[in-house]
């Protein structure tokens, strides 16, 4: 089967993809394109799904950089391609030709960022955890580091859990208010004392803050559409084993 990417006007003519979990060598629950090593699925299956992600954007695998995503603010800058056990991290940047950055996600944010002028891209792994304590905000400063400009950087955020899915608790919320009252507005209420959280709408509110160039998000979620996404609360609910991951790429 063919991969499927989707792909956003903003970041072009950079080569680049949100894939899908269609196509790829796995299956069982990892049906499809697993790029996870982290998962229990067959490494060497792994490997042949990320090669073939990789070939779509027009390198070899040997070109991918990925890191160990933490959920932390750590953005760290590349220049040639690291190899396993990636360095903790969740987002990287460069400025080198012919790098692949890669970011996994299977509910969390995968979220592109491209100055085209400066020739610096950006791929950040943002969970609520990682866009709360600045890791988008760590990907622009260290984008400008390397000579681009803020005001020139276009962000896409990938297939994410949407709000109607994503259901919290009070204490959630609190975490939430305690780092600025302003993000109750991110916040719905639901049955009894639960509520739903708007990551993305978080995401591009954090972006559009940093007040960078353009942000959007492609309104695809991850829980929502199992045929074409994994995700891991909807694993959880249906109380599988495991879970695939995508893979977000990006070039220049």
């Amino acid at each position: 089967m063919t991969l499927e990417t989707i792909t956003a006007d903003a970041l072009t003519p950079l080569r680049h993809g949100f894939f899908t979990r269609k196509g790829g060598a796995s299956s069982g629950i990892f049906e499809g394109l697993n790029c996870g090593y982290g998962s229990s699925d067959q490494a060497n299956i792994v490997e042949i799904n990320r090669a073939r992600a990789v070939h779509v954007v027009g390198s070899p695998l040997d070109h991918l950089v990925g890191i160990n995503q933490t959920h932390s603010p750590h953005a760290i800058t590349v220049d040639a391609p690291i190899h396993r056990p990636w360095p903790d991290a969740d987002a990287l940047v460069t400025r080198t030709p012919d790098l692949v950055l890669s970011v996994l996600t299977a509910d969390c944010a995968p979220v592109l960022f491209a100055d085209t002028e400066a020739g610096v891209i950006g791929a950040a792994h943002a969970g609520w955890r990682g866009a709360l304590a600045g890791v988008l905000e760590a990907t622009l400063d260290a984008m400008e580091t390397l000579g681009a400009d803020r005001g020139a950087i276009n962000a896409v955020i990938g297939p994410t859990i949407s709000q109607r899915v994503y259901e919290v608790g009070p204490e959630f919320l609190d975490t939430f208010l305690t780092e600025d009252q302003v993000n109750g507005r991110f916040f719905a209420n639901g049955s009894g004392d639960r509520l739903h959280f708007d990551l993305p709408a978080f995401i591009l509110h954090r972006l559009r803050e940093a007040r960078i160039s353009h942000a959007e998000w492609t309104r695809h979620c991850t829980y929502s559409d199992p045929q074409r996404f994994f995700s891991y609360r909807r694993s959880v609910h249906k109380k599988e084993a495991d879970y695939g991951r995508l893979i977000s790429l990006i070039r220049l």
